[in-house]
């Protein structure tokens, strides 16, 4: 019968097959797969691949639960766990409700206005951090920034300049090595240094202050570089001169009456040098020169010009005097800065008789050498009319430098060397008050624009000749911008910084709004061409290089800045203090030393008088933020804030009280300090909360409770902890030591769980001991009754650890995950 089945049903199947051929062979259009066995071969491949690959999956899925299983884990388990995983956020507002349902969709709107205002809280508290983590960044690299900025210094090309030039720059020091032992500074800032300390000496007693530009000539007096004494020359010339009520130094730098007498300062120092560089010439050539015995300015150029003039000089005009052009000599007598003597030579040649005589005493009469308006407009005409295109170079000179006209000209025949043109120029310069109406005038600003922004660097070849370069820039008022070139060169940064303190407390300097400016700057509604200078960030600069080796010299320099304030209104000496004490680690040097009987031995920064403690505590902060928690409480001890003090033992302390002793460790050098303070403040008193007080002294207990515990002094370590009354050991006590708990501080109550297991070994290792050496000892009527004595003692053992479960189970405090696991084994063995 089941074959007959099978039968029809292979017959039905062939039916169908051929039914199909017939179909495929019939007239329908459709089309016909053939493929030869090349392709055939292709498609094979191709399905053997794809089961091989998922063979070799199921075969991976299989090593990989060999493997974990072999680890412990239950891999069924994991994988339904992962399966019932949802990849939605979490926090997502619930579906909504049919409207017909009032209570499932208020249900439901409640719930979803919780979840939203968890994920509010949620976001805004992630922003929050954010926010704080790139603020805490930006003031992080601000800090870096600023050390950055400061060990590069030049703001120009010459900063990116890494070619080595061995040369020497000439005129300068050649005695630059660094002096012996430790220090950093050489012989020359070692000098320096001794007179800022003179200086500042005589600010704190409030005496008369010296002139720093003296202190600083006498310097260069004992230096053999010429270039140098005659630098401090020039800064104490050009700086002698009476200070004018301002509010600030761009209002004094900008009126009329210190500009005035800037330019008569830099023109009697460029006279002083030419009667010099005079009178070294005639020496070096007396017998050309026929000196005589007379003295005066008069004879002298007469002699000079013995020497300088050839004997046939085409194109001088008016006659002789004394053998001499006439013009010459009154050119050179004005040169050297002697009015009189020119006089005198207009008074001995006929020639100059009238209006130019008349016009020479009025000018040497002037107080601030300067025609009279009408007088100048007279000499500025006749010189268009008649001298302009005269042949006699020290014609036109000597008229131009009177009337203050034509001032294109550069006198090149004359004024063959810079510092001769600068004296003509100074000559010619008219300030606001003087030229009202004149067309062809050099304004102040004009000069300085045209030596610094127009002929610049390059054309004084300053690299070469760096002395007279900033003696270009000085002499025209532009200290700014010549002490930052000084500075730009290793071998006369001292020198520069030194110039800048003369002028910074004369209040002449000019400085930017914010200490984290750039050196050299110009800001807006400042006039052409006033540049500042960070006098701030020069002197950081400056005392970087010795600041580590020698931090009482840097003192002397940071104090000084005690004016000046930082972007966030502190006070940038003390912030400098607080950077250097903090680098240096130099604390009882500078801040003083805290003794035992609890008096302060003063420190470096009690020389200047000032509110010592307000430093040591900002000192302490600047400590306290970078993390250096135990300089902190050193620092906070020395200022006598006790609370602050307790507070950050109680934090430090903390975190080591349960540690094991070990020569050297944190928890050794920590438990050295607090026991030094606790000593004091028993003694002594304090001023700190008495919570802060109570917590301190009992963490010091703990630590003592531990030390015991840790060397195997088991007896001394349980009578600490009863007599400390932290935990209990009976169960009458338990209701009340939990009670106690909350007034606990946390610093404390973190260390309880240790506190718990460590009373708990305790008690398992006196309960094994005593059970041990009863099992040992032999039978007997004696040992009856011992061990009855033993078995109470065991008891008692075990009610105590039965205390320490209660206490443990009822405290509001979550214990760290397997601290009760191990408290119950503990005790289970004791049963």
């Amino acid at each position: 019968m089941a074959t007959d089945m099978d039968t029809e049903g292979f017959g039905d199947l062939l039916q169908r097959a051929e039914q199909l051929t017939a179909d495929m062979d019939s007239g329908v259009e459709l089309p016909r797969v053939e493929r030869n066995l090349q392709q055939i071969l292709d498609a094979g491949e191709r399905l053997w691949s794809r089961t091989a690959q998922a063979a070799a999956q199921d075969q991976i899925d299989a090593q990989a639960s060999i493997l974990l299983g072999a680890k412990g884990f239950d891999v069924p388990r994991i994988s339904q766990r992962l399966e019932t995983l949802s990849a939605a956020k979490t926090f997502e507002p619930l579906e909504p409700v049919r409207d017909t349902d009032i209570q499932g969709f208020l249900r439901n709107e409640r719930e979803n206005a919780l979840l939203a205002a968890i994920e509010e809280s949620r976001r805004n508290t992630f922003e929050s951090v954010e926010r704080h983590h790139w603020e805490f960044m930006q003031q992080e690299w601000e800090v870096e920034k600023q050390k950055i900025l400061n060990a590069l210094i030049s703001a120009g090309e010459e900063a990116f300049d890494f070619t080595q030039d061995t040369g020497e720059v000439p005129g300068q020091l050649g005695d630059t090595t660094v002096g012996t032992g430790r220090s950093n500074m050489d012989n020359m800032e070692m000098s320096y240094a001794r007179q800022v300390f003179v200086y500042n000496d005589a600010v704190v007693q409030g005496a008369v202050k010296p002139s720093l530009a003296d202190l600083f000539t006498q310097v260069a007096d004992k230096v053999d570089d010429k270039n140098i004494l005659d630098l401090w020359q020039m800064v104490q010339t050009v700086t002698d001169v009476p200070l004018v009520q301002a509010q600030s130094p761009m209002g004094a730098r900008r009126s009329s009456q210190l500009q005035r007498a800037f330019i008569g300062k830099a023109r009697h120092f460029l006279e002083q040098r030419y009667v010099q560089f005079i009178t070294t010439t005639i020496y070096d050539n007396l017998q050309q020169a026929q000196l005589g015995g007379i003295p005066g300015t008069y004879n002298t150029v007469r002699s000079f010009l013995n020497i300088r003039l050839p004997a046939v000089m085409a194109g001088l005009e008016d006659g002789e005097v004394d053998g001499h052009p006439v013009w010459a000599m009154v050119y050179y007598c004005l040169r050297c800065g002697d009015l009189e003597a020119a006089a005198e030579v207009a008074d001995n040649c006929q020639s100059l008789q009238g209006d130019f005589a008349m016009f020479l005493r009025e000018y040497v009469r002037s107080e601030d050498r300067r025609l009279s308006p009408s007088t100048e407009t007279k000499v500025r005409l006749h010189y268009r009319r008649a001298i302009r295109n005269s042949t006699d170079p020290f014609k036109r000179a000597v008229y131009c430098i009177l009337a203050c006209c034509d001032t294109s000209d550069t006198h090149s025949d004359v004024a063959d060397k810079t510092e001769d043109y600068l004296w003509i120029k100074l000559c010619q310069v008219s300030l606001e008050d003087d030229s009202a109406g004149l067309q062809d005038k050099l304004t102040l600003p004009q000069l300085q624009s045209l030596l610094l922004e127009e002929y610049g660097e390059t054309h004084f070849n300053a690299a070469q000749q760096p002395f007279l370069y900033f003696q270009v820039l000085f002499l025209t008022g532009q200290f700014e911008a010549a002490i930052d070139f000084l500075f730009r060169t290793d071998q006369l940064r001292a020198h520069a910084v030194h110039v800048a303190v003369v002028l910074y407390e004369m209040k002449l300097l000019l400085t930017p709004n914010t200490v984290q400016a750039q050196l050299l700057t110009k800001e807006d509604g400042d006039p052409v061409p006033m540049r500042r200078l960070n006098f701030g960030r020069l002197m950081m600069s400056y005392t970087r290089k010795f600041e580590s080796t020698d931090p009482r010299e840097a003192l002397q320099y940071f104090y000084i800045l005690r004016n000046l304030k930082t972007p966030g209104g502190e006070n940038l000496f003390m912030a400098c203090v607080s950077a250097l004490v903090l680098e240096t680690r130099e604390f009882d040097m500078l801040l003083g030393k805290l003794e035992r009987d609890g008096t302060r031995k003063p420190g470096a920064i009690d020389k200047f008088h000032g509110d010592t403690h307000k430093i040591i505590e900002m000192v302490a902060q600047d400590t306290e933020s970078k993390g250096q928690s135990e300089d902190a409480v050193r620092l906070y001890e020395l200022a006598k804030d006790h609370e602050k003090v307790l507070i950050l033992l109680n934090k430090l302390l903390c975190q080591v009280v349960s540690q094991a002793p070990a020569p050297q460790s944190d928890r050794d050098r920590l438990k050295a300090l607090a026991v030094g303070i606790a000593e004091r403040y028993q003694s002594q008193g304090h001023s700190g909360a008495q919570l802060e007080a109570s917590t301190f002294f009992l963490l010091l207990d703990l630590v003592t409770f531990f030390d015991h515990y840790h060397t195997g002094q088991l007896d001394q370590a349980l009578d600490i902890i009863q007599r400390l009354q932290l935990v209990p050991l009976t169960q009458e006590a338990v209701e009340q030591r939990v009670a106690a708990f909350s007034s606990y501080a946390d610093e404390v109550r973190r260390n309880l769980p240790d506190v718990l297991l460590a009373a708990m070994n305790i008690l398992y290792s006196k309960y094994k001991a005593v059970r041990s050496a009863g099992q040992a000892s032999p039978t007997s009527r004696g040992r009856l009754r011992e061990d009855s004595k033993t078995e109470s003692y065991l008891t008692y053992l075990r009610k105590q650890a039965r205390a320490l479960i209660t206490f443990a189970g009822m405290i509001p405090y979550r214990m760290p995950g397997d601290t009760n696991a191990r408290l119950v084994q503990l005790e289970v063995l004791m049963n």
